[in-house]
């Protein structure tokens, strides 16, 4: 008996036999993955960076079934304001610089590399409080359509977070 089989064709040709591609991520895991494939993408979005000086600087980078992403810059100083994503999911992934996210009392230093998962109604404050300019990149699903105010205070002497490592996702 020969033990050496053969299949006739290219079973890639044969796409009936193949699961589907996703049109989109469908997971946390798989949003996140996309933001660091586009920040990996330097030439991508470094060229399209433009800071302003009276107002934070944003581009919307991509648009797809059930999601967008935003490229933002900072320059120091500048801040979002409380604020939440509606009923918008969103993962925060800092591509050059030095943001801080505040959020009640807890206080998160994030840095290039630094992945932030938010969920609907999450309620925080990101801001460049570094004196060097930052760029982050933000995937919303189902893309943004609000993003109300909140007033009230945070918690001025809130302790510093150590920073996510590149590739962690945190939940607050």
């Amino acid at each position: 008996m020969n033990s050496d089989v053969e299949i006739a064709g290219d079973l890639l040709a044969v796409t009936h036999l193949l699961p589907p591609a996703p049109a989109h991520p469908t997971t946390v895991a798989g949003f996140a993955g996309l933001a660091r494939t586009l920040a990996a993408d330097e030439a991508g979005w470094r060229a399209l960076v433009r800071y302003d000086a009276t107002t934070r600087w944003y581009h919307r980078l991509r648009k797809g079934p059930g999601y967008e992403v935003w490229l933002l810059s900072w320059l120091p100083g500048q801040r979002s304001g409380l604020h939440s994503h509606g009923s918008s999911s969103g993962v925060l992934t800092v591509l050059d610089g030095e943001l801080v996210e505040r959020a009640g009392a807890n206080s998160l230093a994030l840095r290039p590399g630094s992945q932030r998962f938010v969920t609907p109604g999450h309620v925080h404050e990101v801001a460049n409080d570094a004196l060097l300019p930052a760029v982050s990149l933000h995937v919303y699903f189902p893309g943004l359509t609000e993003m109300p105010m909140h007033d009230g205070p945070l918690a001025a002497s809130a302790p510093a977070v150590p920073p996510k490592a590149l590739g962690d996702v945190g939940v607050s």
